[in-house]
C-alpha cells in the first residue's frame, strides 16, 4: 500500500516536504499533474503495489487519473456522468495550436512551467539537520513561547554561520 503526496519535491530534505520553505501554504506550484499521477500509478502497479491511495495535495482528478490508468487491471472503468470524449472540447477551438492539443499524447508528454517569472526551479530547504528525538522537535499542545522561538532561531543562526565558514 502507498499513499504518495501530490507534490513534486525532489529538493526536499531529511523530513520531506515539511522542510521546504513553501510548506504549508505555498505548495500549489508543485502539485503533480494528472499525467504524472498516471505514470506514478503505472510504475507502482508494475512494482507490485496493489493499494494506491493519496495523501497531502491529492485532488479528485488525481484519483481519477489513477483509476483511468489502471482500468484494464481493475476490470474496466466507469466513466463519470456527463463526461465527453477525450479532447473533444478542444477540437473545435478557433486557434489551430489549441486544436493540436486535443490528444491525450500531447498532455502526457507536456512539461508544464510554473507560470511564475523568475521563479527558481528548486527551493533551498531549511536543512536544520534534526529529526525526531532532538529537543527542538518536541511536539506540544501549548503555544510556542518566546524562549522556545529564540532557542530555535539561535540554532538556525548557528547553522547559517557554520555553512558560511
Amino acid at each position: 500500500m502507498i499513499q504518495p503526496l501530490a507534490y513534486m519535491t525532489p529538493d526536499a530534505s531529511v523530513q520531506g516536504f515539511i522542510d521546504l520553505p513553501e510548506f504549508p501554504f505555498a505548495l500549489e506550484p508543485r502539485i503533480c499533474t494528472r499525467w504524472e499521477m498516471q505514470r506514478y500509478a503505472r510504475e507502482a502497479y508494475e512494482a507490485g503495489i496493489r493499494f494506491i491511495g493519496g495523501c497531502c495535495g491529492f485532488e479528485p482528478y488525481h484519483i481519477r487519473a489513477l483509476s483511468e490508468e489502471l482500468s484494464a487491471e481493475r476490470g474496466g472503468f466507469e466513466p463519470a456522468s456527463g463526461m465527453i470524449g477525450w479532447g473533444k472540447c478542444l477540437e473545435k477551438h478557433t486557434k489551430p495550436w489549441v486544436r493540436a492539443r486535443a490528444s491525450k499524447e500531447y498532455w502526457q508528454n507536456l512539461k508544464p512551467g510554473t507560470g511564475r517569472p523568475y521563479s527558481s526551479s528548486l527551493s533551498k530547504c531549511d536543512q536544520w539537520g534534526i529529526t525526531a528525538g532532538h529537543e527542538l522537535v518536541h511536539q506540544h499542545e501549548e503555544e510556542t513561547g518566546e524562549a522556545e522561538l529564540k532557542k530555535g532561531l539561535d540554532f538556525k543562526k548557528r547553522l547559517a554561520q557554520q555553512g558560511s565558514n
